[in-house]
């Protein structure tokens, strides 16, 4: 036997669709307003129309009471159906519409009634207020039932109370208006209802539209997933809006850029301060994956345009990936030197095996001394003039390299470092790129030369390097030192630009600065200062004379 297919219940409840949802809550917020609007109106309206009721009986009253014949009537005569008095309050009533108009003495007797039964008899409702005097407005049940009143004294010539009047009108006809207004009362609500469900409509669609047509729990899910999605990427995340104000900030973006959730609310000239990473974030430079430098790192940046007229924008880091390639690049740099000495020192391997074949002992002896000792002195110069064995080993190296390239690298005359440098690393740093730099300028000239000079004045260490290229225009001397600009060919591994502005960084991170201008004789001309770059340097040696040595036991005899 097949299984039972499981029975489907129905489930009750809103609507999953958010345009479901704010349709139904649109349209009960609208029918509850309309009801609500109808009854507030319905209620006043009651009590307006018995007020009203009540003040046309008493117009009547004061209408009749004004009647001089009625108090002449009243002294004269008796109650009676065929009275004067009765016939004239029953013409007044079939005039005015009234339920009925009685007249009564100073002792509460009817002199007139639309029930002919009742002429001759005491009121039944208590006539004191009026026969004292005072006009009366109420709504009270009598003989003919519930009715709306006015009761208006009836004086003589000498202002006497001498009766009253009372006037009754229906309170079916009064309740009789109320419900006749109910129709198009709820008419109006009706159309209003129905004005403000196409309204519900229209803005449900609206936002069914900007929303996707997603339910509020996918809503929500969404906006976890985004939290979730945004904390845990490793790429930094900045939204701004359309003025230009950051709106939102991820952790990683936080940790690259060097700012905290204070900047949220404030603009990226605020938050950052004026540079290039402001001006990649703001759009002020266009492209995609610029390079920037916050600190001490090199950020890529890409910005997207949205659709409310902000933007978001993400930040990669490339610091660990720029120093590999410039590993990278120094390590080619090395291996094409000693592939370069490795088939130089073949043919002098070849030179000395023909000396020494020939018998020319003397000879290969003078060409071996000659080939060591020019290496030999150039890293004895270096290491004379520079103490650091850091910054001495570099200079050697980079010698080497110049030298396969076909450019003599010098050190000054003026070269002096002592070896008390605080950083030596980020000196390292300066010197590499800007020999580097320098090594590429002069490649391919006549009589390429490249002079580096390194001196210490008191703490601060002076840099200069100098070549015989084809120097650097007046207009772009400040444009070199901005992230991302190059006029080298960008390397297999990425981009260019990041040399020269790492160098300036790190100056102005130490107080001091960095520039170019024009060499002596064409060329250009790099110059470098690290103020508090170098310790102090250690106190002399304070030298005392011993009692216990031969001179002082010389000089003592």
């Amino acid at each position: 036997m097949s299984p039972t297919p499981p029975v489907r219940r129905l489930r009750l409840g809103l609507p999953r669709r958010m345009f479901s949802q704010v349709l139904l809550m649109q349209v009960a917020i609208a029918a509850g307003v309309a009801v609500l609007a109808t009854g507030l109106f319905l209620a006043p309206l009651s009590d307006q129309l018995d007020d009203q009721a009540m003040r046309r009986a008493l117009a009547i009253a004061q209408t009749t009471a004004a009647q001089p014949q009625f108090v002449e009537d009243l002294q004269r005569s008796s109650p009676s159906v065929d009275g004067p008095v009765q016939a004239e309050a029953e013409r007044i009533r079939k005039a005015s519409g009234a339920e009925y108009v009685v007249v009564m003495d100073t002792r509460g007797v009817r002199w007139s009634h639309t029930d002919p039964k009742q002429i001759g008899r005491v009121v039944s409702t208590d006539p004191r207020r009026v026969l004292a005097g005072e006009e009366v407005m109420e709504i009270d049940s009598g003989t003919l039932g519930r009715s709306a009143r006015g009761k208006v004294p009836l004086r003589d010539a000498g202002g006497r109370v001498v009766g009253a009047v009372s006037v009754g009108i229906e309170y079916d006809s009064v309740r009789a208006l109320l419900f006749h207004a109910i129709p198009g009362l709820l008419a109006y609500a009706g159309g209003a209802m129905a004005v403000g469900a196409l309204a519900a409509w229209v803005i449900s669609r609206r936002v069914q539209r900007q929303t996707r047509d997603l339910a509020f729990s996918d809503i929500a899910a969404l906006l976890a997933e985004r939290e979730a999605v945004l904390h845990g990427i490793r790429e930094g995340v900045v939204a701004l809006d359309r003025a230009g104000r950051v709106r939102l900030l991820n952790d990683e973006a936080q940790r690259l850029l060097g700012i905290g959730e204070e900047a949220v609310g404030r603009s990226l000239d605020e938050a950052l301060g004026a540079g290039r990473t402001t001006d990649v974030l703001a759009g002020r430079v266009t492209g995609t994956d610029l390079l920037t430098v916050r600190g001490q790192r090199v950020l890529v940046a890409n910005r997207m345009p949205t659709d409310d007229g902000g933007a978001v924008a993400t930040l990669r880091d490339r610091t660990e990936l720029e120093q590999l390639g410039r590993e990278l690049d120094s390590t080619h740099g090395l291996l094409d030197a000693l592939r370069a000495q490795d088939h130089e020192h073949a043919n002098r391997m070849h030179t000395l095996l023909g000396l020494l074949e020939l018998e020319m002992y003397d000879d290969a002896a003078e060409f071996i001394g000659e080939v060591v000792g020019d290496h030999r002195a150039t890293a004895e110069q270096i290491a004379e003039k520079i103490r650091d064995p850091l910054l001495a080993a570099l200079l050697v190296g980079k010698a080497t390299v110049a030298a396969e390239r076909g450019v003599a690298l010098w050190v000054s005359d003026r070269t002096l470092l002592p070896d008390r440098l605080i950083d030596p690393r980020g000196l390292v740093t300066v010197v590499g790129n800007l020999v580097d730099n320098a090594l590429d300028a002069v490649a391919g000239t006549a009589h390429a030369r490249v002079e580096v000079e390194l001196r210490a004045e008191g703490r601060t260490a002076v840099l200069g390097v100098r070549d015989t290229g084809p120097g650097i225009p007046a207009e772009q001397r400040e444009l070199i030192f901005t992230e991302g600009w190059s006029t080298k060919k960008a390397p297999a591994h990425g981009k260019r630009g990041i040399g020269l502005s790492l160098v300036r960084r790190l100056a102005e991170r130490q107080g001091g600065s960095a520039r170019v201008d024009e060499a002596e004789g064409g060329g250009a001309r790099f110059t470098v200062v690290l103020p508090e770059a170098l310790g102090e340097p250690d106190p002399a040696p304070v030298t005392t004379a011993a009692t216990g040595s031969p001179a002082a036991q010389e000089g003592s005899g």
